[in-house]
């Protein structure tokens, strides 16, 4: 079935515009968990709730964009990209006021979870864009740079938001991400258009099946958990290392911005490398990550014993971090791209996939072990890296002679 013609279709001549533009948008997922973690404890203290609540504020983002993600592939299948992700940008803009104006904890949470659904339309479509426009080598290529990309948010965002905070305070991190939305709207709105050629039918049993499908390969389902361990790693230092720097040992918010932008490099950097080694056979690579931030979180533990300090941390959980952007880059890469029939969809359980893993691990490690000190913060990643092991103990493949590879 064909698209409407009332549908501003993308114009050729505007490809390169709308692909920079998607690249923009991509990290708005990781702007709006990680501008705010440097003031998270001053958020706490302003609005004078306890630390859980705050913490859930990322969580119950996590968790309704993770679910999001599962559900509007098949929307942006059947109805097209372009105007949902508008009216989605939009809305995100909206809440992201809404937040910076009021003293409600619930209302926040509420519309941190608005927020959570638009970014979720809003990264999917942007990454199906990519598979609509191009193909081959080309496709591949592109494809391959957006977890690069997606990682210049950790570094850059607790950065920006450590001094919007040490400036101003909490709440012009929101303000910050309402214009960042309005402007990116006005840009849309000019420049890009709908790249869905042929519409899905709006069927539910067709959509059913699809899921079935995708989710029957279990390669494909062992890789969602790998995604979401992996980003989980990062999301443990973002609900609690914050507090252990300002609350513990009495850093600013500044200060804990510019070790978030550093930890962030680190995602990046394994992100670098995981494109490099992007043809090594896969559970062969990732097993080595594996076994170096299994290494790594013992002696986070272990240097505890000698008293805090703040460069054996970040230096063991830069390592940490680094090995997990190098695991979220293999398995995000290859789980993309494995139904190209359904590229939204696809785009869609593997986003959404992965980050309900990452927003329930990480939420109930938190909660469970409380971390406030440095050797609590190494049992956290460690417990992440023993299920990292046992998800590539029984990775489909694992027994055959020929490594799985991309």
């Amino acid at each position: 079935m064909q698209t409407s013609t009332k549908v501003r279709h993308l114009k050729t001549g505007n490809i390169p515009i709308a692909t920079v533009l998607a690249y923009v948008l991509i990290p708005l997922s990781g702007l709006a968990t990680d501008i705010y973690l440097p003031s998270m404890p001053h958020m706490a203290t302003g609005l004078q709730v306890s630390e859980q609540s705050v913490q859930l504020t990322l969580s119950l983002f996590l968790i309704s964009y993770g679910l999001s993600q599962c559900i509007v592939g098949s929307l942006l299948d059947t109805f097209g990209r372009y105007r949902l992700s508008l009216v989605s940008l939009l809305l995100f803009s909206i809440s992201c006021y809404l937040i910076a104006i009021t003293n409600n904890i619930n209302l926040i949470l509420a519309m941190r979870v608005v927020q959570g659904i638009t970014v979720g339309f809003i990264l999917v479509a942007k990454r199906a864009l990519f598979v609509d426009v191009y193909s081959g080598d080309k496709q591949k290529k592109y494809v391959s740079i957006i977890t690069i990309v997606w990682g210049v948010a950790p570094i850059v965002a607790p950065y920006i938001g450590g001094y919007l905070e040490g400036l101003f305070n909490w709440r012009a991190n929101f303000y910050f991400l309402g214009i960042f939305g309005t402007l990116l709207f006005l840009l849309e709105l000019l420049f890009s258009g709908e790249t869905l050629q042929r519409r899905s039918e709006p069927r539910f049993a067709t959509v059913l099946n699809a899921y079935r499908m995708m989710l029957g390969q279990r390669s494909f389902t062992w890789g969602l958990l790998m995604l979401g361990i992996s980003y989980g790693t990062v999301m443990l230092y973002g609900l609690s290392g914050t507090f252990i720097l300002e609350h513990k040992l009495g850093y600013s918010a500044i200060a804990a911005g510019y070790i978030s932008l550093l930890l962030g490099s680190a995602w990046m950097a394994g992100g670098f490398l995981g494109k490099f080694l992007i043809g090594r056979p896969l559970l062969r690579k990732t097993a080595w990550a594996t076994a170096i931030q299994l290494a790594a979180a013992g002696l986070l533990i272990a240097s505890a014993a000698m008293g805090p300090n703040i460069y054996v941390l970040i230096l063991l959980a830069y390592i940490l971090h680094m090995a997990a952007g190098f695991t979220f880059t293999n398995y995000f890469a290859r789980s993309i791209t494995m139904f190209p029939q359904n590229a939204a969809m696809a785009g869609g359980i593997t986003g959404g996939g992965a980050y309900i893993v990452t927003s329930t691990l990480s939420y109930g490690v938190t909660y469970l072990i409380r971390a406030e000190n440095q050797a609590q913060l190494g049992y956290s990643y460690l417990v992440l890296v023993v299920l990292g092991i046992i998800v590539l103990a029984t990775f489909p493949g694992i027994r055959k002679s020929n490594p799985v590879k991309q």
